[in-house]
């Protein structure tokens, strides 16, 4: 079944105004699931945590309108590019201004690259959204289809740990899980964000522990 603006009830109006513009790539790692994957997640932090809804909504919808590759030499500038267009396309939706920067904020601080704090509980509910979809058994996922765009190995076969060696997540999928996705969780910045992300970071160590144990 086909992600339609009916998969992000309650704010199915605004999905129809915004999917076309949210997510303008091939890459299966940032499509059109991922984004419902992300509003799913925020939604359950939402309803917990509060915050504007339709500001989360259509930080959601936008946080990938624009494609970086991640070996992209822009990859710190990506959340700053999504923003700047969601800003562009919430003007033109007739969004009052003060909103627009609610949204632009939440975008520009959502990712990991970009290294900036969430300031608004909007902000922190995408980035914990969007972080929950990389840990786990998803995030698992993902990061092998990610390291198979980028051509990269499964593993070291030699040092699959990298006990003996830097850790080296583009030649190796596998690096990237103590490169990057284990630590995570330490940066939750909500109480319901944390709670969930705990437990799939126990997930995501078990499949890492699993893994290496197969191919020892």
């Amino acid at each position: 079944m086909a992600v339609t603006a009916q998969s992000f009830a309650p704010h199915e109006a605004l999905a129809a105004d915004l999917l076309p513009h949210a997510a303008d790539t091939t890459d299966g790692s940032h499509d059109l699931a991922h984004i419902l994957r992300v509003f799913r997640n925020a939604m359950r932090i939402h309803a917990a945590e509060g915050g504007e809804g339709d500001v989360l909504a259509a930080a959601v919808l936008l946080h990938d309108c624009v494609a970086v590759e991640k070996n992209s030499p822009l990859r710190s500038q990506a959340s700053k590019l999504a923003a700047d267009k969601a800003s562009a396309i919430l003007r033109h939706l007739g969004w009052p201004e003060v909103k627009v920067l609610a949204v632009a904020h939440a975008i520009l601080t959502h990712s990991f690259s970009a290294n900036i704090a969430p300031e608004s509980l909007e902000a922190k509910i995408l980035q914990d959204a969007d972080r929950l979809d990389a840990i786990g058994m998803v995030g698992a996922a993902r990061c092998f289809y990610v390291g198979g765009r980028l051509n990269s190995e499964l593993y070291d076969p030699a040092d699959p740990r990298a006990e003996h060696r830097a850790i080296d997540d583009i030649s190796y999928s596998i690096d990237h899980f103590p490169a990057k996705l284990f630590k995570l969780a330490d940066g939750f910045t909500t109480a319901t964000g944390a709670r969930l992300a705990r437990e799939r970071h126990e997930r995501l160590k078990q499949f890492y522990d699993l893994f290496l144990e197969e191919i020892s």
